[in-house]
């Protein structure tokens, strides 16, 4: 413990301000020293993911970003899978785990914004429990339907969509996913009346989409692309300012006069509170240095998602962005999970 006596008077305080200020600029200094040597070599840095692992979006890029820090970081960036509960059991992990530098989080849109107003009990605040770092890609959805149904855009659909109101159904992989909400976000705009169908994997949606037991899905362009090129399913619009470079052919939604539909999965890279601050900064430039590279974009783009980047700052402004935007739709469709 450092105890100081000081006179009460002008002089003295202008005494103690100088030796706190010294004391500051000392603190300051080790705590900069003492990162120097971050990450230490051969020490693993966990890289937490809120899915299941070997498939799926998500896990996939969040292996090549870990595959990317490890290059430019210089140890092993180990990816440690933790699905359940919409993403919360994993988040919930990263929240608690110590705040080293040597524990991350690697999530999206439905973990971090749609699940705060969704879910009345979690383990976790997005905004409070985690520094954001980076916001790393987006993968848009994108709306496809049945051969049989007799749409070709947006305005087809709606006019159909109004003219059976409650014989449509859209697909999805469950409450509150980003198929589901894009699905609200359409009726929400164009007053529609349809039924959500929940599907416990894409792979069962799709099947019955092509089927035409359900009749559309707003579906991720990964998960579709290759039943879209096939010819099985027709693809109506991406949910996108920008056309996907794994559909080029597809217009968006911008295109078709549909501004408002825009609905994308993004991925982003967070840590506990309280890590250091020149980790944080480290792990940024790392993150962005791996988006610029052209092969990592190549690689992105041949996922369907778009490369972003940015600064600590711009992924808190878009997080609190999202969390009110999603929030918005999740309060007006009464969406919640106990």
């Amino acid at each position: 413990m450092i105890s100081l006596t000081f006179n009460p008077s002008p002089n003295g305080w202008r005494a103690a301000g100088k030796i706190g200020l010294a004391l500051l600029a000392a603190v300051t200094g080790w705590c900069a020293q003492a990162h120097d040597d971050w990450p230490a070599p051969g020490r693993n840095v966990r890289l937490i993911l809120p899915s299941p692992g070997g498939s799926g979006t998500g896990d996939t890029i969040g292996r090549l970003i870990a595959e990317e820090l490890s290059k430019r970081l210089k140890v092993p960036v180990v990816v440690d899978n933790k699905p359940g509960a919409n993403g919360n059991i994993g988040a919930t992990a990263a929240a608690q785990a110590p705040h080293d530098g040597y524990h991350f989080l690697f999530s999206w849109a439905g973990t971090l914004a749609v699940n705060q107003a969704m879910y009345k009990q979690m383990g976790y605040d997005s905004q409070r429990d985690f520094a954001p770092i980076a916001l790393l890609a987006e993968v848009p959805n994108i709306l496809v339907v049945n051969n049989d149904l007799p749409v070709k855009n947006v305005a087809d659909l709606t006019r159909h969509a109004k003219a059976h109101p409650g014989q449509l159904s859209y697909g999805s992989t469950g409450i509150g996913s980003s198929m589901h909400l894009a699905g609200e976000l359409y009726q929400r705009e164009f007053n529609t009346d349809m039924v959500h169908v929940p599907f416990s994997n894409p792979g069962n949606a799709t099947t019955n989409l092509i089927s035409g037991e359900i009749q559309l899905m707003f579906q991720l362009v990964p998960g579709i692309a290759s039943q879209v090129k096939a010819g099985r399913v027709r693809a109506v619009g991406v949910m996108a300012p920008q056309r996907s470079p794994a559909l080029p052919d597809v217009p968006t939604m911008v295109e078709l006069g549909a501004p408002q539909l825009m609905s994308t999965t993004w991925f982003a890279l967070l840590a506990p509170k309280g890590t250091p601050a020149p980790v944080i900064q480290r792990v940024n430039q790392a993150a962005n240095e791996a988006l610029a590279d052209l092969a990592v974009r190549k690689r992105l783009g041949e996922m369907g998602a778009t490369p972003l980047g940015g600064s600590p700052r711009q992924l808190a402004d878009h997080l609190s962005a999202e969390i009110e935007r999603w929030g918005r739709i999740v309060r007006d469709a009464k969406i919640e999970v106990k």
